[in-house]
């Protein structure tokens, strides 16, 4: 900052008009210097023509003359002035007001006058901290658009705060616009909108920090996505190399199957000609010696060799003998057949117990619903067993209960992600098990079918298994399931069935459209005098992670 000299020195170079130090100074005729812009545009606007310092009057415009001695101090002071102040003020940087007067490199403003409507730089602002008339403005930290900060109405600065209009006013706004209206000073407003800024800015911060979370959630499902996705790719790469093994063990051995039938067929041929040439050869010479007997007129040589002839074994009979072409029917049938097998009961086996443990990693925890057991149904204590008993107990007929049909839904309720429980069938003759919505008829009969929002299998006579689709499908079932399985995935329209100990797909519901929640469907049937009065047990998923995602119940 420039020296206290410097300052006091400064201040004989302003001129009187701008209150700037001077430029391009010219002297009139009574001696006072003066900007030649600022008396040029003060004289073309004001006849006659007068001293702005001394009020001397001219007869005429004078001739300016240009002050040399000063122009030359002038210059000397700006160079001393740009000296000192380069090395500590600043070019003004995005997001910082800049100094309005500056012509060069606009420097950053230090403070802005309210009353001038302009920002100044540290050099621009010393005639505000020293001129008497400049000192009474109103000086604040540099701001930008300071008209905004007038009132439009009164041109005057908005100081206080309309509570009852919400919004900015200037001293006069409350005696002619706005009488009998709450007031206070900008900075009390200010400072209430400020602690409600802050609390403002702690909810958008633990938004963000939900987002966030979100975030980071869902890039772990991705992640758990893939590498599930990775280990599928890999088990079915595994599995279906598996498949092309066989398939190509099957035909090879069918290649060489055939192959070795047509050899044979061919040997069988070869030695059959074999056998054929040589007996025409042997009987190409008969005919020769039969010939040439009976030409000969040796009647005693005839009569010695005709009986020798005659005595000579007969050829074997061929007539009979055929290399019959070989009939190849059914052998490709049989060849497919055995590959067919042997990847149902090892390569197809593999890939259900993969599928099975995969689902099993979606295990929910499942529990009877006594509110919605049929009155005949007996359900454990612990709501993991039911069976059917031989007495109706007295219940409420709320409208969540079965009334006819021996059925009982879980407490559990599904919308959405995918869920697996398992429910031991040991002992039982009869039983139905799935999943049904939430709307299902439940008094009177019931038919078990998608379309009424059934997805089940059943038993029935203790070896029919069926499934309620449309049109139903009988299941071939031997030995049938002791433990049965049952996935869900909502999203993806799918029901699945599993036997668990032989880890084998029972049977799939595909391209469902599930639009309501879904419960977990039991019924034990009827106990038949005993003979079906084993429960129905919800097990344990054993030996697997449980899945721990948000597909999990409600």
């Amino acid at each position: 900052m420039p020296s206290g000299s410097n300052l006091q020195s400064k201040d004989q170079f302003l001129c009187s008009i701008c209150l700037d130090v001077f430029t391009d100074p010219v002297t009139t005729a009574c001696g006072h210097n003066f900007c030649k812009t600022c008396i040029t545009q003060h004289w073309d606007g004001n006849v006659p023509y007068k001293c702005p310092l001394c009020n001397e009057y001219f007869a005429s415009r004078p001739q300016l003359r240009v002050n040399t001695l000063f122009s030359e101090m002038i210059d000397q002071l700006r160079r001393e002035a740009s000296s000192s102040s380069s090395s500590e003020e600043q070019v003004a940087k995005k997001g910082e007001v800049p100094c309005d007067v500056c012509t060069g490199p606009k420097l950053k403003a230090l403070k802005s006058c309210m009353v001038c409507l302009a920002s100044y730089c540290q050099t621009h602002l010393e005639p505000h901290l020293t001129a008497p008339r400049l000192k009474k403005h109103q000086l604040m930290e540099p701001v930008e658009n300071l008209e905004d900060r007038m009132c439009l109405q009164h041109d005057k600065p908005l100081e206080l705060f309309c509570r009852t209009d919400q919004t900015c006013v200037c001293l006069l706004c409350p005696i002619l616009n706005h009488k009998d209206h709450e007031f206070v000073p900008l900075r009390e407003e200010s400072k209430e909108n400020k602690a409600e800024l802050r609390n403002m800015e702690a909810e958008v911060h633990e938004m963000i920090q939900e987002r966030r979370l979100t975030i980071q959630e869902i890039r772990e499902s991705v992640k758990i996505s893939k590498d599930a996705a990775d280990r599928e790719k890999a088990e079915g790469v595994q599995v279906f190399t598996a498949l092309m093994e066989s398939a190509e063990r099957g035909l090879k051995e069918l290649l060489k199957e055939i192959q070795d039938k047509q050899e044979a067929t061919e040997k069988q041929a070869e030695d059959f000609i074999r056998d054929l040439e040589q007996e025409i050869s042997e009987l190409k010479k008969r005919s020769s010696e039969v010939k040439q007997l009976s030409q000969s007129e040796d009647h005693l040589h005839l009569l010695q060799s005709f009986s020798s002839l005659k005595a000579a074994p007969p050829t074997k009979t061929w007539t009979e003998v055929r290399v019959h072409p070989l009939s190849y029917e059914g052998t490709v049938v049989r060849s497919v057949a055995q590959v067919e097998q042997e990847i149902r009961e090892k390569k197809l086996q593999k890939l259900t117990e993969a599928e099975l443990k995969r689902v099993q990693r979606f295990a929910v925890d499942v529990t009877l619903d006594p509110d919605t057991a049929q009155p005949w149904l007996i359900l454990s204590g612990d709501g993991k067993q039911v069976n059917h008993g031989d007495v109706r107990k007295n219940l409420p007929d709320n409208p969540e209960r079965f009334s006819l049909c021996p059925c009982v839904l879980g407490q559990q309720s599904f919308s959405s992600g995918r869920f697996y429980f398992e429910v031991q069938v040991k002992g039982k003759t009869k039983w139905d098990l799935g999943v049904a919505r939430e709307s299902v008829t439940r008094k009177g009969n019931i038919t078990l079918s998608p379309q009424n929002g059934f997805w089940t299998v059943v038993l029935r006579n203790g070896n029919k298994y069926k499934v309620f689709a449309d049109p139903s499908v009988h299941l071939h079932l031997h030995p049938g399931p002791e433990k049965v399985g049952v996935f869900v995935d909502y999203e993806e329209g799918l029901v699945s069935f599993y036997d668990v100990d032989a880890a084998a797909l029972i049977y799939s519901f595909t391209g469902c459209r599930f639009t309501q929640k879904l419960y977990p469907y039991f019924s034990p049937c009827n106990n038949h005098g005993g003979t079906n009065s084993a429960p129905l047990l919800i097990c344990p998923v054993e030996q697997v992670d449980h899945c721990t995602d948000k597909d999990d119940a409600e």
